[in-house]
């Protein structure tokens, strides 16, 4: 497993976040059948916009790098004194299997606890098996499941426990 840098993304940083972002989701948008036009807020449609309006409202963006080269991204944004929300894990097709997605959620996880958040929630597509048990391997735990009417999926919600899970 890698090692890799983790930083904190400023304003310069958008464009190489959006790239990542979309790159990192249309496998996710192809297999689920997702499209613009029927999920227009979906990662794999991420625009510069949405990463500028994050960041206005406090969202943090993480990169991780190995060898000055972006591998993935994760978003934390802090919804209140307790809870924490994990958003926009992305690690590029050809850099995943590595470490890095571990990497991110881990630093998102330990910046939570920092910020003395008790929780850390994700919302992921339901049907997404793999994904569901990849974060029940890092600790997160499920919870209840949901539809939209603006969504052509069912919303999976998830939750770690910071205090519970998270050591410094």
């Amino acid at each position: 497993m890698l090692s890799p840098l983790i930083r904190t993304c400023t304003q310069k940083d958008i464009e190489v976040l959006v790239e990542t972002i979309r790159r990192s989701f249309q496998d996710v948008a192809l297999r689920f059948d997702l499209t613009r036009q029927n999920a227009p807020r979906h990662p794999s449609n991420c625009t510069k916009d949405w990463i500028q309006k994050d960041m206005e409202r406090g969202v943090t963006y993480y990169v991780a790098e190995n060898e000055n080269i972006v591998a993935g991204c994760v978003a934390l944004e802090q919804a209140n004194s307790e809870v924490c929300y994990l958003e926009r894990l992305a690690v590029l097709p050809y850099q995943r299997h590595r470490g890095f997605g571990k990497a991110l959620v881990t630093h998102a996880l330990s910046e939570a606890k920092l910020l003395g958040a008790k929780h850390v929630n994700i919302g992921i597509i339901a049907e997404h098996s793999e994904l569901k048990n990849w974060y029940r391997e890092i600790g997160f735990v499920d919870g209840e499941s949901k539809e939209f009417p603006h969504l052509p999926f069912r919303v999976a919600f998830m939750s770690y426990e910071v205090n519970k899970n998270c050591r410094q």
